[in-house]
């Protein structure tokens, strides 16, 4: 189900009269003038609600006799609602845009020449400039405690502070003296 798709979904169950109808529908198809005797609406209050279902593709008429027929859609309300929050948003490439523009304006404003002037107190920023300084480390080779320090004072003095910040992160991870880049 697509993001715009899943919008109308959850604003039409949003509704307490639709949901009646829906919970009506769920047990049999109706027709309007049944609908509105059945909730204490009016007809035309029941086909405006009929036609915003009908629009979220929550359900679907068709011609018995002289009456149009509502009936649900169960195909619809069987979509687990996981799935429908994993699909990828409509603005995915822009929000990877914005992201990438961030980090740029935080690697500018605490790089200088390539090295690190100051380690940012919020935890966002420090992760971006500790991805940026974990670049320098390949991520398939193992590193002894003196190349890790040599690597990051290249960056920061403070190499300890670096070096226990990336592992804390999960950005390097330590067994006994070795290092690996994650």
């Amino acid at each position: 189900m697509v993001e715009a798709d899943a919008i109308k979904l959850f604003k039409c169950l949003a509704d307490k009269s639709r949901l009646q109808i829906l919970k009506s529908l769920i047990q049999e198809d109706m027709y309007v003038e049944r609908l509105a005797s059945r909730l204490n609406l009016t007809p035309a209050t029941i086909s405006f609600h009929l036609k915003k279902l009908e629009e979220a593709g929550t359900v679907t008429s068709y011609k018995e006799q002289y009456y149009t027929m509502y009936s649900i859609r169960r195909e619809v309300f069987m979509a687990n609602i996981i799935d429908i929050i994993k699909e990828e948003s409509d603005e995915a490439e822009e929000q990877k845009r914005r992201e990438e523009e961030y980090r740029k304006k935080v690697i500018s404003a605490f790089f200088e020449y390539g090295k690190l002037k100051s380690i940012p107190s919020q935890r966002k920023k420090e992760r971006i400039c500790l991805e940026e300084i974990a670049k320098s480390f390949q991520t398939d080779r193992i590193y002894d405690e003196k190349e890790v320090n040599a690597v990051i004072q290249e960056f920061y003095e403070d190499y300890c502070t670096i070096r226990r910040d990336m592992i804390s992160e999960g950005i390097m991870e330590r067994k006994g003296t070795e290092y690996r880049r994650k």
